[in-house]
């Protein structure tokens, strides 16, 4: 058996799974949605773009002087 049909046959296996589900579609999206929502939330409130409004050699002072306190804390 070689890689393509190994291939194949994982996909097939898992798209005739999805398709003989009855509540999992809807948990499927439930998931997904929650995923979405999460990251939108934690990257609007919590994520502030530290880097926006600075020029290529200001971002690369900071992130290097970042980088050097991480290491040394």
């Amino acid at each position: 058996m070689n890689v393509k049909s190994k291939i194949k046959s994982v996909w097939l296996f898992y798209v005739e799974g999805f398709k003989n589900m009855t509540w999992g579609k809807q948990l499927w999206f439930l998931i997904f949605l929650k995923v979405i929502v999460l990251f939108l939330v934690l990257r609007l409130f919590f994520f502030e773009p530290v880097l926006s409004g600075k020029d290529e050699a200001e971002k690369i002072e900071y992130v290097g002087s970042e980088l050097i306190n991480h290491i040394d804390n």
